[in-house]
């Protein structure tokens, strides 16, 4: 006769494919939280007044405004976890050459701007100053605190959503194009009430405005290209590309509606060259 084991094994739990209806409800319940988490400390950044600065009571709330869609999309990973449902087959695994590709499409990023900046400058548009740049710095308390500080106010607080959790559902049923200019729309949607912050790039482009517009419309452009990131090498390089995007343009006080034109089109094309080189990955991870 055998002895029965004192601790079976317990039977590994099964799992199956997101029915469609569970897709698009994760994909409204993200939506939901992040426009309810950010607009409502936006909102509360509103009410505040005064300048979304470091040690101003309005800074804090302004932050964490920034975190609804990592909020959404942890959320959504806790559910996905507890049905027993497996990755999302758009989403992208992370992989070493990820950490090497990373800082290359960062610095083609930040290229792409810099690049749409010297032809404004040549062009008579804006000036290019290295003071200017040390002045933005000093106001955030620092080149390390400002270098946090942009990193984790966007693209850390934002990728894991929008690319981590939203694209891949939306792949499903969606080409890249339109996912681009759909999030595209969503995302400008989602920035509107930093206009109404006092210190934030939003508030001093102005809603009303040329350059207010061109920062509405560059959003489905800026989706695309975050959206070649990630498809090449995951969340880390989305977040990589985001971040230069947003520092490049930040140190160099881009305001003007030419020279946002003009980073528009360098965008654009580093799209259709990342489009024109890359290969997208089948491989998989848990977001």
């Amino acid at each position: 006769m055998t002895a029965k084991p004192a601790n079976p094994t317990p039977p590994a739990r099964p799992t199956t494919p997101a029915h469609p209806d569970r897709r698009r409800t994760d994909l409204t319940l993200f939506m939901v939280i992040t426009f309810g988490v950010s607009w409502a400390c936006w909102g509360t950044a509103i009410g505040l007044g005064g300048p979304a600065t470091p040690g101003t009571p309005t800074y804090t709330p302004f932050l964490l405004g920034a975190f609804g869609p990592l909020t959404g999309a942890l959320v959504i990973r806790v559910r996905r976890k507890r049905r027993g449902e497996p990755v999302p087959a758009h989403a992208v695994r992370f992989r070493p050459a990820a950490l090497l590709q990373a800082p290359l499409l960062m610095l083609a990023a930040s290229g792409a701007v810099l690049a749409a900046a010297a032809l404004g400058h040549a062009a008579g548009d804006t000036t290019l100053s290295w003071s200017d740049a040390q002045d933005v710095m000093k106001d955030m308390g620092g080149p390390a605190a400002f270098l946090v500080s942009m990193i984790i106010s966007g693209p850390l607080s934002e990728e894991p959503g929008w690319r981590g959790t939203a694209y891949p559902r939306m792949r499903a049923t969606m080409g890249r194009f339109q996912i681009a200019l759909v999030l595209g729309v969503v995302w400008a949607v989602w920035h509107l009430p930093l206009f109404f912050i006092d210190g934030t790039v939003q508030n001093d482009l102005g809603l009303a405005t040329p350059s207010g517009v061109l920062f509405a419309v560059g959003n489905i452009p800026m989706a695309m290209l975050v959206t070649c990131a990630y498809e090449r090498a995951g969340i880390l390089a989305s977040i990589a590309v985001h971040f230069a995007v947003n520092t490049t343009m930040v140190l160099l006080n881009v305001h003007t509606p030419a020279t946002q034109a003009l980073i528009t089109g360098c965008q654009i094309l580093l799209i259709a060259l990342l489009l024109l080189t890359g290969r997208r990955t089948q491989d998989t991870v848990k977001l």
